[in-house]
């Protein structure tokens, strides 16, 4: 297992470097230079030029590059053009929104997915096997923005229970008014990763319900519900904590829209402001923590894989778990 969290880690470490230069690639390749945010209308060129020479693009793309990258090691992610205020301030006052939205509507949708994706496989003779199904594939069609303005209509202008958006500006000052302001966005996050998650858990527990050595523990005298603890449980976890760790790092991304939706000073919203100022520093920072951690949350569903099913422990070191 020690062998293999050194492979992991350097593979991860490596999948970071690929991603941060494809990242500053791909921003170089897009028309306009990032001088222009610091420039007026009709500027001269000598103002250009020195725009230019304040934040680096006059140096040539190497130099550019490892001058990035230094930044990054140090944990630097630059000044804002716009702001000028540094980056990584920013973006750590903008993901105690993000984290937290993430992180409920991850919750909810897994206690949600786990019981009906359950009840879909183990009843799917009964009528309410497959509208459970058929349930999860419509709220996977519907798009995220249109729930999100669904619950709006219903909860903030029609019964006026909730909010329809925004977020204290003391934050987390008033836990109570901060989770109040998050009510609808868990819940429209909340709603799609559901759906999705209870196609896999209902995949997943298929698969075991119709296993041999499900049978046989219940030939042996086991309880239905003992040998799904003792037998199933495990086998059927192991497919779904991938699929687990895609969801979350998938709404972890997914926050820009909802965060759009809602008026919400997230991430999210960040990126799409850094983007419309054609503020380099501040796009570059937003997509290498979100690529980072994208990357850590797939790291640590493959180490709690390991660590649930002993055969992917043996396999890994080459023999017995």
């Amino acid at each position: 297992m020690a062998r293999y969290l050194l492979r992991r880690t350097a593979f991860l470490l490596g999948s970071l470097l690929l991603a941060a230069s494809a990242l500053f690639v791909l921003l170089r390749l897009l028309p306009g230079d990032p001088a222009n945010a610091l420039l007026p209308v009709g500027a001269t060129p000598e103002q250009i030029a020195a725009a230019r020479r304040q934040i680096g693009s006059d140096l040539p793309l190497p130099e550019q590059f490892g001058a990035w990258l230094g930044g990054l090691a140090r944990l630097d992610l630059g000044t804002s053009l716009v702001s000028r205020l540094p980056v990584g301030a920013e973006i750590a006052e903008r993901l105690v929104v993000t984290v937290p939205l993430t992180l409920l509507a991850f919750a909810l949708a897994v206690v949600v997915a786990l019981p009906v994706g359950f009840l879909a496989a183990w009843r799917a003779e009964r009528w309410y096997g497959p509208l459970l199904n058929g349930l999860a594939q419509l709220g996977i069609a519907v798009p995220v923005f249109w729930i999100g303005m669904l619950l709006v209509t219903v909860f903030a202008l029609r019964l006026r229970v909730l909010p329809a958006g925004g977020f204290p500006r003391d934050d987390w000052a008033d836990p109570a008014r901060a989770l109040t302001s998050l009510a609808l966005p868990v819940v429209t996050i909340a709603v799609v990763m559901s759906a999705s998650l209870v196609r896999y858990v209902r995949a997943a527990t298929v698969d075991v319900l119709g296993s041999d050595y499900l049978r046989t523990a219940r030939a042996l005298g086991s309880s239905f519900g003992g040998a799904m603890w003792r037998h199933g449980l495990r086998n059927a976890s192991v497919p779904v904590i991938a699929i687990l760790g895609i969801e979350l790092a998938t709404t972890f991304l997914g926050a820009v829209v909802v965060e759009s939706v809602f008026a919400l000073p997230g991430l999210g919203t960040l990126l799409v402001e850094g983007i419309a100022e054609h503020d380099y520093p501040v796009i570059q920072g937003v997509l290498a923590v979100s690529t980072l951690a994208v990357l850590v949350i797939g790291f640590a569903a493959d180490v709690v894989q390991r660590l649930v099913d002993p055969r992917l422990r043996a396999h890994v070191s080459g023999g017995r778990p």
